[in-house]
Formats: structure tokens, C-alpha cells, sequence
């Protein structure tokens, strides 16, 4: 692959990291978090993605989420697989959150593609998705744990990813602005992280 060429599809890889795959990462943890409130609180919640016709959402679901996510995740197997990581030589900040983030997108692979096959693969072979599938899901402590690790993946790789994206997109340059967004990114894994666990032991509670 060309300089020129894999410095276009990385572009492509950040850019879709967070737009539109990290906004609706936050929409999903935000429409999850309702569940702190209850089971009526959260099926009312969920209950208005049925009201748009399901043409148009099966449409906005491929074209908003599964193809940018796919293309995302398939390419991020490629960088972090091919990526050299410094942390034995250079134990810096920096170095650690380069190579956690290869980590947990490597395992966000297998943890998104079994959420996938749990939520929508069986809505779309007849079940509901609703509270009582959710919690019949977390309801096994393996798999209330599975989905703990794969929330605080999916926050900090978001979170760390949009650090990424500001700098390789030049927006950030000055290393007194990066270290003003690391912390904004923090605050912000903090919060999210909150948020998706909250939710997700709410409906093991």
C-alpha cells in the first residue's frame, strides 16, 4: 500500500471512529442509561426507535452504523497488527494509551459482533428486545462481567480515539492544547463509563 493511500484510509479509519461510529456509541449508552430509572422508563425509551418505518431503520442502520463500523474495526485489525509499540523501550504516557488502544479495539471486535448476535441477529429471528432480554442476558455473572470489560473498552476507545483524531487532523498541535484534551478525554471516559455501567448493573439488579 502506498504512502500517499494509507495515509488517506487512516484519515478515513479516525474520521469514522468518531463520526458516526462514536456518536451513536454515545446515543446507545445515553437511550441504555435510561434503565437507572426502571424497566417502563427504558422499554418507553427504546420503544420510539419502533415508531420510523423499518425500511428506512434497517437503512440507517447500515448505512450510519454497520458499514463505517465495520470498515473501522477491519482496519483498526490491520493497524494494530501491524503497529510498533515502544512501551518496553519508551514507558511513556502516550506509548501506553497507543498500545491499550489496539487492545481494546482488537477486543471490541468479538465483544460488538456477540452484542450484535444477541440484540439484533435475534430481534431480526423474532425476539423482542426489551428489558427482559437484557436481563436475561447479564442475568449469567460471566456475562455481566463480558459486558462490564467490553463498556470501559468501547468508552476509553472512544475517548482515547477522538484525542488520536484531533491530533492527526492537525487540530490539536501544540503539546499544551493535546495535554488540555487529555484530560477533557478523560472526563469525558470517566463519564461514560459511569453512564454504561450504571446501566448495564441496573438491569442485573
Amino acid at each position: 500500500m502506498s504512502k500517499d493511500r494509507e495515509f488517506l484510509w487512516r484519515r478515513l479509519h479516525s474520521l469514522l471512529g468518531v463520526i458516526p461510529v462514536g456518536l451513536f456509541l454515545v446515543f446507545h449508552l445515553s437511550l441504555n442509561f435510561t434503565a437507572v430509572g426502571g424497566e417502563e422508563l427504558y422499554n418507553n425509551s427504546i420503544g420510539i426507535m419502533e415508531l420510523v418505518p423499518h425500511w428506512l431503520l434497517l437503512l440507517m442502520e447500515w448505512v450510519i452504523i454497520y458499514i463505517p463500523l465495520m470498515f473501522h474495526a477491519f482496519y483498526g485489525i490491520y493497524i494494530a497488527f501491524t503497529a510498533t509499540h515502544n512501551t518496553k523501550r519508551f514507558g511513556t504516557f502516550r506509548n501506553w494509551m497507543f498500545r491499550i488502544q489496539r487492545m481494546t479495539g482488537i477486543f471490541l471486535v468479538i465483544f460488538v459482533a456477540w452484542h450484535i448476535f444477541q440484540t439484533r441477529v435475534q430481534k431480526a429471528l423474532g425476539a423482542e428486545v426489551d428489558w427482559n432480554m437484557v436481563a436475561e442476558i447479564v442475568d449469567n455473572p460471566l456475562m455481566l462481567a463480558f459486558y462490564i470489560v467490553g463498556i470501559l473498552s468501547a468508552t476509553f476507545h472512544l475517548a482515547n480515539g477522538i484525542w488520536s483524531f484531533l491530533v492527526s487532523w492537525g487540530i490539536t498541535q501544540s503539546k499544551s492544547s493535546q495535554k488540555v484534551v487529555t484530560y477533557i478525554t478523560m472526563i469525558f471516559f470517566v463519564i461514560l463509563s459511569i453512564m454504561g455501567v450504571a446501566a448495564i448493573l441496573a438491569f442485573a439488579l
